[in-house]
């Protein structure tokens, strides 16, 4: 337990005596110190028990008052005064008692028999005291954890040795921030306070770390792993401003576990490797679902991944793909890293995560029978994403824009520009843009526009004729319509560019 001002004033050789501030008995005492300065407070750091024989203290009520405010705003656990034979005052002035009390600060008596010097060791006796027991506990729960993280019991068995020897609730995540295990009561909680701070951290590597404080409950994050990111834990966090010696311990034996986990997940990404490269390779259609299902994507689409690696980290990222994705479907191949994921997965999230500015083709959604149809395409856009600096991504929707985008922005703009040009300035709201646009997606059906535009089908022909005086094009004519359609892609193209760079 911490010294407190109670425990120093049952030391019976010290007898010492409390005369006021009795509401402060049990402060924590971190030190003493003696001072005969009349202000004492910028010299202390907190918590000292400070003794005084009051050599200049005047014994007015102000002066007493002034003092005490002096030494509270220092910081300092209580006040020790000496009194006596020899000494300024035989008993503490009035004052100083009413300004103690008045304060909530313990002011203590030294007897005359009763050295300052006894009281210093004293005090640092109990604190070594204190410092052995803290030590011995720290070595007795990190054998307790040592022995549950060599047992093969898991994350849980290292949480529960870990909570019956500190009563602190913690959580144990992924490299998504997945839980993985967690104890204690307040483990809800601490997930709900911790998440910000685990988003926040999460790309930061072995170097993230947070403490946060939510509600009163304050959180510490902290990264496992040993040469690569393995997971977060989240506990709740002591006074202590760093990093405790059995907070440290726990860490390093969770990513133990955890790097065990690690390597004896090797065959199973193996396998996933395996049937990448099969797939690659040209497995038979029919083959291709079932194998699939195998690694657990039972799903209706499936999309192709590649990314360039620096060099000499394609191992380390397929493994913490094969670990994130569902189904663990990852290879490398030199500095190339291949995957296949469901069309659920937030690819582009995933790449910021974990491949930041790397450059990534990404195949379009397809059944589970073309996924080598969309290995394919994301194999053919890693060339486009390194010269757009950026994921290059195929999708029905935006293929054309991906290739159009690989022209120069101004050529673009110019273009689009001066096709669009007499229908921006007559119409500055953009209706007649709204109707052309739509009324090329339904190919030119008159009803199916105004249905989509909810407005009659005379108003979209009578939209259409305009645009056809305002251009000086037949929109009957198929590459009048093609030229008015690749300046609208074109524009959209140069929207899609901005919003994916940002």
């Amino acid at each position: 337990m911490p010294l407190t001002v109670d425990a120093l004033l049952s030391v019976r050789d010290l007898r010492l005596s409390l005369v006021a501030g009795a509401a402060g008995r049990n402060r924590v005492v971190t030190a003493a110190h003696v001072s005969e300065l009349e202000r004492p407070g910028e010299w202390l750091r907190g918590g000292e028990l400070l003794m005084t024989a009051g050599v200049v203290l005047p014994a007015d009520p102000g002066s007493c008052r002034e003092f005490v405010q002096d030494v509270v705003g220092g910081g300092a656990a209580a006040l020790a005064f000496g009194v006596g034979h020899g000494q300024p005052y035989r008993q503490p002035p009035p004052g100083l008692v009413d300004a103690a009390e008045a304060a909530g600060l313990p002011l203590l008596v030294v007897p005359d028999e009763v050295p300052f010097i006894a009281v210093t060791k004293a005090v640092f006796a109990a604190l070594a005291a204190e410092d052995r027991r803290a030590l011995e506990h720290t070595i007795d729960v990190q054998r307790k954890l040592t022995v549950a993280a060599t047992s093969g019991a898991g994350l849980n068995a290292i949480l529960k040795v870990w909570l019956d020897a500190t009563g602190r609730a913690a959580v144990v995540t992924d490299l998504l921030g997945r839980e993985l295990a967690a104890v204690g009561s307040a483990a809800p909680s601490l997930v709900a306070a911790g998440r910000p701070a685990l988003d926040e951290v999460s790309g930061r590597g072995l170097l993230g770390s947070a403490s946060v404080e939510v509600d009163g409950l304050a959180v510490g994050v902290q990264p496992i792993g040993a040469r690569r990111l393995r997971g977060h834990i989240m506990l709740v966090r002591t006074r202590q401003p760093q990093l405790g010696t059995l907070d440290a311990a726990l860490v390093s034996l969770l990513t133990l576990e955890l790097e065990r986990r690690h390597l004896a997940d090797e065959p199973r990404r193996r396998a996933g490797a395996e049937a990448m490269t099969r797939l690659g390779a040209g497995m038979p259609e029919d083959q291709i679902e079932p194998m699939l299902a195998t690694f657990g994507l039972s799903t209706p689409r499936v999309r192709g991944l590649v990314l360039q690696a620096q060099q000499g980290e394609a191992a380390d990222l397929a493994a913490d793909l094969a670990l994130v994705l569902p189904g663990g479907l990852v290879r490398c191949s030199g500095d190339t890293v291949e995957a296949m994921t469901t069309e659920e997965v937030d690819v582009i999230a995933l790449l910021g995560r974990f491949a930041p500015g790397r450059a990534a083709g990404i195949g379009a959604a397809l059944r589970p029978r073309s996924a080598a149809v969309s290995l394919r395409q994301a194999r053919a856009l890693l060339g486009s994403s390194e010269r757009l600096g950026r994921p290059a991504e195929a999708s029905d929707h935006s293929t054309s824009r991906l290739l159009l985008t690989l022209g120069s922005p101004d050529l673009l703009a110019s273009f689009a520009d001066t096709v669009l040009a007499p229908i921006d300035a007559a119409d500055p709201r953009g209706q007649l843009l709204a109707t052309l646009r739509a009324w090329l997606d339904a190919n030119a059906v008159w009803d199916a526009t105004a249905h989509a535009l909810g407005v009659h089908r005379h108003t979209v022909r009578n939209r259409i004729d305009r645009i056809e005086r305002l251009t000086g094009r037949d929109l009957a004519v198929a590459s009048a319509r093609y030229e008015l359609w690749l300046a609208l892609e074109a524009r959209e193209a140069l929207a899609y560019a901005d919003t994916t760079v940002r």
